[in-house]
């Protein structure tokens, strides 16, 4: 672990407002929906094409075209995670209400609770990199950290990495959810801003989790009530086309959708040279401008609606939609200057990069 370096303040947010230019700003909802139906033609496309596989007696063929289906299929659907989430944020209309309902619906059947989601998500753009009250990828401590430094000694550098990698990617969606991995070292305001006791479970489901304030409790019953709901569905598909076709058509690829934004996340703000910042350093534009990284994604930016290439300008001004981000970062890269922080390394090295050298802080 490295401790984190301070860094130069940022501009003001209204210097870096004014250089972006006004129609940026504007959130069209007709042409949110044209990606939504756009990524719904290759979700269908591609389910249409899968639907012809065999899906008993699975011949070696159809295996591979059975997991690059998955593969594919997840790397669509997470265009759609990318929409629900610009909703959460107020950046797909005007109206709060209509990108409540858009991202209730999409973001119910990818079995993400999203108004629970929306408010601690809120909650990762209010303190980023804040190492007491952040949300999700807040580094470990070096004393934290001495379980898995056992592990680390008795595997060596290359096996821990590709530890983390698969705990990341395939544990690190559910365990947040369930437990708020990664997430706070603090409850909220409401019940004293003191440290999460241990053995406390902050879940994203129950509406009296200490997760979230009492106001939100109804909208955490109803985001836990649609994904009972989809889950109701899902089963009675299940029982008409067998559970093992369902899981191919649909399980496997929600896999990898929960891997994609887990991924994204991580790198987005696990860098040696990212600042997270102590109570008394911290502020809301440092963390904003100065604690996430761009970088591109190649073919999966055009899926993924460039969160990842964008994702600088999305946590300053998160309200911007992503089909204005690119012309928005070019115009906030010379604003911010030396301070924007870009890197040009393949992004599959930089996880593994960031699995084999990123691990702790020394101290909160």
């Amino acid at each position: 672990g490295v401790p984190p370096k301070e860094a130069n303040p940022p501009p003001p947010l209204e210097e870096l407002r004014e250089a972006i230019p006004k129609h940026c700003f504007d959130r069209n909802p007709i042409t949110g929906s044209y990606y939504i139906l756009r990524d719904g033609l290759i979700i269908f496309g591609l389910g249409y094409l899968a639907w012809q596989l065999p899906y008993q007696n699975i011949p070696m063929w159809a295996w591979a075209a059975w997991m690059a289906y998955g593969f594919w299929q997840g790397t669509a659907l997470t265009g759609w995670w990318v929409i629900a989430h610009e909703c959460g944020h107020g950046a797909f209309s005007p109206s709060q209400n209509l990108n409540d309902v858009v991202g209730f619906v999409l973001h119910t059947v990818l079995l993400v609770p999203y108004f629970s989601w929306q408010y601690s998500h809120a909650k990762h753009h209010s303190k980023t990199n804040h190492l007491l009250d952040g949300e999700t990828h807040v580094p470990s401590t070096k004393k934290g950290f001495r379980a898995y430094k056992k592990v680390h000694a008795v595997i060596g550098d290359d096996a821990f990495a590709g530890l983390e990698v698969i705990l990341h990617l395939l544990l690190g969606w559910p365990m947040y959810l369930l437990m708020n991995a990664t997430g706070s070292r603090r409850l909220n305001k409401e019940f004293g801003q003191k440290r999460i006791p241990k053995g406390a479970v902050l879940d994203h489901f129950r509406p009296d989790s200490k997760l979230f304030p009492k106001k939100w409790r109804f909208r955490v019953l109803l985001s836990s009530v649609g994904l009972i709901v989809w889950t109701a569905v899902l089963a009675v598909v299940g029982s008409k086309i067998g559970l093992g076709r369902l899981t191919l058509m649909y399980t496997i690829p929600y896999l990898w959708t929960n891997a994609w934004l887990v991924l994204y996340t991580w790198l987005q703000h696990t860098e040696e040279d990212i600042p997270h910042w102590g109570e008394k350093q911290w502020t809301w534009l440092k963390g904003a401008a100065l604690g996430t990284i761009d970088r591109e994604y190649g073919i999966f930016d055009w899926f993924h609606h460039e969160i990842g290439s964008t994702h600088v300008c999305h946590h300053i001004f998160s309200k911007i939609p992503h089909y204005n981000a690119r012309e928005a970062t070019i115009h906030l890269k010379k604003a911010l200057g030396p301070l924007y922080n870009h890197t040009d390394e393949l992004w599959v090295a930089s996880m593994w990069r960031v699995a084999k050298t990123c691990h702790y802080v020394d101290g909160v």
